[in-house]
């Protein structure tokens, strides 16, 4: 407990009617991080933490202390057995949050990544360097996109964090460094002082990590030593709070408390522009052939802005002709899908 209260502490913001206001919009783009509450509806979070929890081994059983690392096992990426998290994949108001941060409109935005997973608090670690229990401080560019982001006035991604449980009971707060500003030490560019980069080793357990860098490259533990750790500040987030943030924001996931479970909603969006910028999953046209058949219903009821998100071709594109129109009707008309925006987009 006295780990907790000697921490740096965000707490999450209100936001007013669904909508992100100036301030929290210009805490991600100048800080690199916003941390929200009331961005998602209370009733869409308490289902997608049911699914989450009647998917995932109990807190503290034998199986839960042998998962130490991230992801779903592809249980609950999108588009997934849970609706809920597939609804809030593509809830419009999140769409509508990250188009802002980006400074765009929502069909320009792509979904690149839509997973929920969880953490486990254990006695030891026992993942190796591969442990995610208290991991190194780092950037998640490196396994999302091809390139290095631009420079910081032009982002491309935002990378969300949906918390489904509160940090009091369970631990795991998010450290995040927050930018000070242009000649921030911390931020220039280009980011490269971490594992797994620039012929560095990967690595995600901390103490592994650092142990090797302290070997290999003196100096970039030393940096990380003088301008990361000791300026982290820890999420202090609720049930519903959302973590916005970037893929060049430093930041670390902490310990949980033993015998407990973390779940998370992790998602992230790209300009449509930014080819890329990779999509972690599997395409989305792979779940077509389930036999409840998910995916053509999502697409078929889905508004024509989700759609875009999801990479289908916006009204007036050139895709769109009176052949095509008639196709995509006949696919996803049986389903409920209203073909008059590609339609009339023609005329």
């Amino acid at each position: 407990m006295g780990e907790m209260m000697d921490t740096k502490w965000a707490k999450p913001q209100p936001v007013a009617g669904g909508v992100l206001d100036d301030e929290q919009v210009g805490s991600w783009r100048n800080r690199g991080f916003a941390l929200v509450e009331g961005l998602l509806p209370d009733d869409l979070i308490e289902r997608v933490r049911r699914d989450a929890e009647s998917t995932f081994p109990e807190a503290g059983s034998a199986e839960s202390q042998r998962i130490t690392d991230f992801g779903s096992d592809g249980r609950l990426v999108f588009p997934s057995q849970s609706a809920a998290a597939n609804e809030l994949t593509l809830h419009p108001r999140l769409l509508a949050a990250v188009a802002r941060l980006l400074g765009v409109e929502t069909p320009e935005l792509r979904l690149t990544q839509s997973d929920l997973w969880v953490k486990y608090g254990r006695e030891g670690r026992s993942g190796g360097d591969r442990d995610n229990d208290d991991q190194r401080m780092h950037v998640d560019y490196p396994n999302h996109t091809l390139t290095h982001p631009p420079r910081w006035d032009q982002p491309e991604a935002v990378e969300i964090i949906v918390y489904l449980c509160d940090v009091e009971d369970c631990g795991g707060a998010t450290a995040v460094v927050p930018r000070l500003g242009d000649d921030d030490p911390a931020y220039q560019w280009p980011i490269v002082a971490t594992p797994g980069v620039a012929g560095l080793e990967w690595m995600n357990d901390r103490d592994s990590a650092e142990a090797y860098l302290e070997r290999e490259a003196p100096g970039v533990a030393r940096w990380r030593a003088e301008h990361l750790y000791p300026r982290e500040v820890h999420a202090r987030f609720r049930t519903g709070a959302v973590l916005l943030y970037r893929h060049d924001t430093w930041h670390r996931g902490t310990p949980l408390l033993p015998g407990t479970m973390r779940a998370v909603h992790n998602l992230a969006f790209r300009k449509a522009a930014s080819e890329w910028v990779s999509t972690l999953h599997t395409g989305w046209a792979w779940a077509m052939y389930r036999r409840s058949l998910p995916m053509e219903r999502l697409v078929a009821r889905a508004t024509v802005e989700q759609r875009c998100v999801l990479g289908f071709p916006a009204p007036g594109h050139p895709f769109w002709t009176p052949e095509t129109v008639a196709a995509v009707g006949a696919r996803y008309g049986p389903h409920g899908m209203d073909i008059e925006p590609y339609e009339s987009s023609m005329r």
